[in-house]
């Protein structure tokens, strides 16, 4: 064989068996082992003490995790962050911790385990797999919620620097995040811009959260806290309707639902912008074309190309504007038709 084959072979071992390495990643998060390891080095026995872990089967984790860069194993056992594990710390910008932490719950993870079914039939893995819908699901198990609530949160926090420097929020006076979460996107947004007041609307049990964190951030007193559902009603009135992550969510009829009652409470010059991925061209964008796949096995979702994303617009009562490019992630602008 060929050094080329061979290194070819190398590589596709090493995607097939990338599930271990998310696996491990999702041991360390949920652990807080990152967090231990911030600005010291610790044995994994120490380390293992911490977290009431087995320290002998801790170190092998560690050790895997050091052989792909997240971790630098020292003498004795002892162990480092790397820059690229300081991402696995909970208190950095970029923090990727509360998304590892979620991805690999088991319910999550045994979604994935049913692609091959959602590829066949078309049907969502994960109401197939748990017998019911992932909001459903997380709605009657609060420690479910809460863990994706910390996914989301981290999300939004790794993201939020490029979209606000990509568009201006500052130009609205009012802003409804719908679907917002327990806050992280418009706290974000209200910080920025002192001249903003908002609304964070989203499920009643899903903003129960939300009022410490926009203590923390300073902005209480600007965002009022509404819970309801996007497909009965939401808040009247707003120059601006700030969907983050929620259409993604959703098979087309669903989201023209929410989009036509979106629709129905804008005034005639208001906006609506879906913060969302907008697959790309052909053999680009890996990421968007993954959380596609995301999508089909966990919410049912999809992610969108921008046609499809002007299609949808149009068949809910608006119009698509311009899409502006923030990186991972696009404002997809639209106004009433």
């Amino acid at each position: 064989m060929a050094d080329n084959d061979a290194d070819l072979g190398t590589r596709m071992r090493h995607l097939v068996d990338g599930y271990q390495v998310s696996q491990a990643l999702h041991v360390v998060a949920t652990l807080g082992i990152a967090d231990l390891l911030a600005d010291v080095t610790l044995t994994s026995d120490e380390l293992a003490a911490a977290t009431d872990a087995h320290a002998p089967t801790l170190y092998r984790l560690l050790r895997a995790l050091a052989s792909v860069g997240v971790l630098l194993e020292l003498d004795g056992r002892r162990f480092q962050l790397t820059p690229l594990g300081e991402r696995l710390r909970s208190d950095v910008p970029d923090s990727i911790a509360g998304w590892a932490a979620y991805m690999g719950r088991a319910s999550y993870w045994h979604a994935w385990a049913g692609l091959l079914h959602s590829v066949r039939t078309g049907e969502n893995a994960f109401r197939h797999l748990h017998g019911t819908d992932v909001w459903t699901y997380r709605s009657t198990r609060p420690e479910e919620s809460a863990i994706f609530d910390r996914a989301m949160t981290s999300n939004s926090r790794r993201f939020n620097a490029a979209l606000l420097a990509a568009y201006d929020f500052g130009r609205f006076r009012t802003i409804v995040d719908v679907g917002g979460g327990n806050g992280a996107f418009i706290a974000a947004i209200l910080a920025a811009h002192a001249n903003l007041k908002a609304v964070l609307f989203d499920q009643p049990h899903v903003v129960l959260g939300a009022s410490a964190l926009l203590e923390e951030a300073g902005v209480s007193d600007r965002c009022q806290v509404v819970g309801g559902s996007f497909f009965d009603s939401i808040p009247v009135g707003a120059e601006a309707y700030v969907l983050r992550a929620v259409i993604h969510d959703w098979d087309d009829d669903e989201s023209i639902q929410i989009l036509k009652v979106v629709r129905h409470s804008m005034e005639p010059d208001g906006l609506v912008l879906l913060v969302e991925r907008v697959i790309a061209p052909p053999n680009e964008g890996r990421d968007g074309k993954f959380s596609d796949l995301n999508m089909l096995v966990a919410p049912g979702g999809r992610e969108r190309t921008s046609d499809e994303f002007a299609a949808l617009l149009e068949a809910s009562g608006l119009r698509l504007n311009r899409i502006v490019d923030a990186g991972a992630l696009s404002v997809v602008e639209a106004a009433p038709a």
